[in-house]
């Protein structure tokens, strides 16, 4: 069986996915990107291919050690993509923005897809049916709504998110879950039918781990998959090939 290993590394968690002759299989969270983290992956599962999507400063070891033992790609702006990329500054792009554009025109070939991000930040994400990312946005996430109510006031607290509120709060953690989970619904709402007036027909793809906490209260019709990403790292290891 041929194995890649897909590692995400973000600004709040590093993860890997684990595929077996093209099909997802687990996913693996790190505790860190220690050689020694690295070398337990590798024993583990064997891989012949390995792909990274990294938004921080990484251990650079970790990158030698896979290209020792592995065919090993790292994702950026020169990558070859089967999309093209926003004129201006590519370099600026985010690998996780790549890979989740990547991973909608693999999964909706010739289609218009929204592929909409939910990590530290929120990312929007537009790339029509002729494979052009076209650009989209960026707005802060769930988990940085929380810090920041905490860190930029005297008195509020630092909330856990929860899925269980009420529209009108009865108290300061309600209150909060209210306002940041429903306000960051009613923000992907409004962010899709900006996109409806401006382009034609299009799906709409949300991934990441935070959707379980508010894609109830969406009232646009989404495709979720929290692994989308893996899915694009995954196609991009192959297109690199």
């Amino acid at each position: 069986m041929a194995t890649t290993l897909c590692f995400d590394f973000g600004n709040t968690r590093m993860k890997c996915a684990v595929f077996t002759d093209g099909s997802f299989l687990k996913e693996e969270v790190m505790a860190d990107d220690s050689e020694e983290t690295i070398r337990t992956l590798l024993d583990r599962h064997h891989p012949g291919r390995t792909i990274l999507s990294s938004v921080i400063n990484h251990n650079p070891g970790m990158e030698t050690l896979l290209r020792q033992h592995t065919k090993f790609h790292r994702l950026g702006h020169q990558s070859k993509l089967p999309v093209t990329t926003p004129v201006g500054k590519p370099e600026t792009i985010g690998a996780d923005r790549l890979a989740l554009v990547v991973a909608a025109v693999t999964l909706f070939p010739g289609k218009n897809n929204l592929v909409i991000g939910l990590g530290s930040a929120i990312t929007y994400n537009y790339v029509n049916k002729y494979c052009e990312f076209i650009g989209g946005g960026i707005s802060p996430g769930m988990e940085m709504r929380f810090k920041s109510l905490n860190a930029f006031t005297a008195k509020l607290p630092l909330v856990k998110a929860d899925w269980n509120f009420p529209l009108a709060g009865y108290d300061t953690r309600t209150n909060i879950l209210s306002g940041v989970i429903l306000g960051m619904a009613k923000e992907v709402d409004g962010m899709i039918e900006a996109y409806e007036e401006k382009y034609d027909n299009f799906n709409v793809l949300l991934s990441g781990g935070d959707g379980v906490f508010f894609t109830r209260h969406l009232k646009k019709k989404i495709f979720a998959d929290p692994y989308l990403i893996y899915k694009g790292l995954y196609a991009i290891s192959e297109y690199n090939q």
